[in-house]
């Protein structure tokens, strides 16, 4: 055959691979993963968009702690008992990827180089960077990277961490310097639970003559891990002083350039909030985030405002917000109906505490994916329709038209308006107002059980009041933190607060929150006690989404199920950081556009020269 004719089958040989490869999903190394699609920063970048790589390093950076521990008593954030210092998951810890600020999921290396996703998505592998080095020295294998798995994963951790990494089944040794996690079942959201695994060095605890300090026991043996930061002093219990790690290993890593420029970073811990705002007044810390509306807008005066050496500033994002309100307990009977749950939400007048006690300064909630794509809109698409026709028979018909409209009480609504559909609502599902009282025909009164604590009382009393209004009898309990928590985890209340993760990507934490293999299972994070097929069946098709189209349409029709059930009261969200910082202290122009507050201010913020 001329050479001329076998190039071209040749030619076609290669292609008719490429494309099988590419059909298979056959995997690729990668420098970072996203979602779907592929990394908005390509391999070689040099650094985040939303930080400055010319930031000068030096000065230091003085917090006030934004969780009002007035103490704590050990350096193992991961363990169960104690309380740990604040700002050693930021600052001390690494993980094998980072997930960008300014996209919605992707991860890219820091301690791993390379990613491996399996074309299944069945199990994720990292090449690890071999400069990688942990605080003493020692480089960062693939057996520490087990370790640390297999710790976290233990009895000698938090729950917490068990639970998270739930679904990889193991973690198994390549080579030195390659790891690969195996799941329980495919799912490509997997890879970003395995990215996120925190790593630290075997080392750690063992004491100078040899003997190991059991995990759990970790007191205040200084960690041995990898990150920025090193532990250099404890003020007491009453503050900790980080040193920046002059021999970090990674400040050139793309993941990191021009990135954590404090050489010091000091926590100062406040009993109560007065001497918190107090301690900012007289110059004790430079930086404080404030999330409470009330405190925002009238607390922060005095003479260091006033010449201009704090500011206040107001920092956008795009977060999306997690779902957060008053929760139902499902598992009473009187909660059942879909009408008292509609009724009781009619009755919250969100205008009113918005404006009274948080100087409107919250929007209202109106989705369990606001702020984003995933949120229900307008009347189902055909493939929204295709979703949820199969659970017709299942679901409120409202399901099937627009998306659940929050009450208000702004002209021309008003709550006696709101006040007047409920007494309808609450009739028609048995309910009768008689003498003050809702009352079945049997006579009995409409109970609910509610908690009661000076924490909750601004905000919850109004709608406390309101649900009296309507007749509702309420029994107020006080309960200590441990009896709370016990009894919230054999599922003993009526009607308690409740708050979603908050996630750029939903995932399996859909599953613990609302799948019914949850409902009846003491201790789970199904709070509201929902038992759905439908809404299995929807989250299911979240989590399995094999593209952005796939994804947004299951969660929108997964949205208009769950908004139209009424489980929860939604509550509030805000879509800005409000934040008092010095005047000394410099940030890049450009803003993230998903982020946490303090963790963006130590890890790109800098002290003006």
């Amino acid at each position: 055959m001329r050479l001329s004719r076998l190039l071209p089958f040749r030619r076609l040989q290669t292609f008719a691979f490429l494309a099988l490869c590419l059909h298979a999903g056959l995997a690729q190394p990668a420098h970072g993963v996203a979602y779907f699609g592929a990394p908005r920063y390509p391999a070689g970048f040099t650094h985040f968009d939303y930080v400055d790589p010319q930031a000068p390093k030096g000065g230091s950076l003085v917090q006030g702690n934004i969780a009002l521990n007035s103490n704590f008593d050990k350096l193992n954030p991961f363990s169960l008992k104690g309380v740990p210092a604040p700002g050693l998951l930021e600052l001390v810890f690494e993980t094998l990827a980072v997930y960008s600020l300014d996209e919605s999921n992707t991860q890219y290396g820091l301690l791993a180089e390379d990613i491996e996703v399996a074309a299944d998505f069945r199990s994720v592998t990292f090449r690890l960077n071999r400069r990688a080095r942990f605080s003493n020295g020692d480089p960062v294998t693939a057996d520490d990277v087990k370790h640390s798995f297999d710790t976290l994963t233990s009895k000698k951790a938090s729950p917490k961490f068990r639970n998270y990494f739930a679904e990889i089944e193991k973690v198994v040794v390549v080579d030195a310097g390659t790891v690969r996690f195996d799941y329980r079942r495919a799912g490509r959201d997997l890879a970003f639970v395995a990215g996120s695994l925190p790593v630290f060095s075997p080392k750690w605890g063992v004491q100078p003559d040899g003997t190991r300090t059991a995990f759990d026991a970790l007191k205040l043996d200084a960690p041995i891990s990898s990150g920025p930061y090193v532990i250099e002093r404890l003020d007491g219990s009453q503050g900790v002083v980080y040193r920046r790690n002059p021999d970090y290993w990674a400040a050139d890593v793309p993941s990191r350039r021009g990135m954590f420029n404090f050489d010091r970073i000091v926590y100062k811990l406040y009993k109560d909030q007065e001497t918190l705002i107090a301690g900012l007044r007289s110059g004790e810390f430079d930086i404080l985030v404030m999330p409470q509306s009330r405190v925002w807008c009238c607390h922060f005066i005095g003479k260091r405002f006033d010449s201009g050496e704090l500011l206040k500033s107001d920092f956008a994002h795009k977060n999306p917000p997690a779902m957060n309100g008053y929760a139902f307990n499902l598992r009473r009977e009187q909660f059942q109906d879909l009408r008292v749950r509609q009724a009781l939400n009619l009755v919250f007048d969100f205008e009113w505490v918005n404006q009274r006690i948080f100087h409107d300064d919250w929007e209202r909630t109106d989705s369990y994916f606001p702020n984003s794509a995933l949120k229900a809109t307008g009347l189902p698409s055909a493939a929204e329709l295709e979703l949820l026709e199969p659970w017709r028979g299942q679901l409120d018909p409202a399901v099937f038209g627009p998306p659940v409209a929050q009450p208000t009480t702004r002209a021309p609504s008003s709550y006696r308006e709101n006040l007047g559909k409920a007494l309808e609502l609450m009739e028609a599902a048995g309910w009768t107002y008689r003498d003050g009282v809702l009352r079945n025909a049997g006579g009995e009164p409409f109970v609910m059980e509610v908690p009661a604590s000076r924490s909750q009382s601004p905000y919850m009393d109004p709608l406390y009041r309101n649900f009296s209004q309507l007749g509702v009898q309420l029994k107020r309990v006080i309960n200590d933190a441990a009896t709370q928590r016990k009894r919230m985890n054999r599922f003993d209340f009526d009607f308690a607060t409740i708050s979603f993760r908050e996630g750029r990507m939903p995932g399996a934490e859909l599953l613990r929150n609302l799948g019914s293999a949850g409902a009846d299972k003491p201790g789970s994070e199904n709070i509201v006690g929902l038992k759905s097929p439908a809404v299995d069946a929807l989250v299911r098709k979240v989590i399995d989404a094999g593209s952005q189209e796939e994804l947004e349409t299951a969660a929108r029709a997964l949205d208009r199920v769950l908004m139209h059930g009424h489980y929860v009261i939604p509550f509030r969200h805000i879509a800005r950081h409000h934040v008092v910082h010095h005047r000394r202290l410099a940030r890049p122009e450009r803003l993230p556009d998903y982020y946490g507050p303090y963790e963006w201010i130590q890890a790109t913020w800098w002290e003006r020269r």
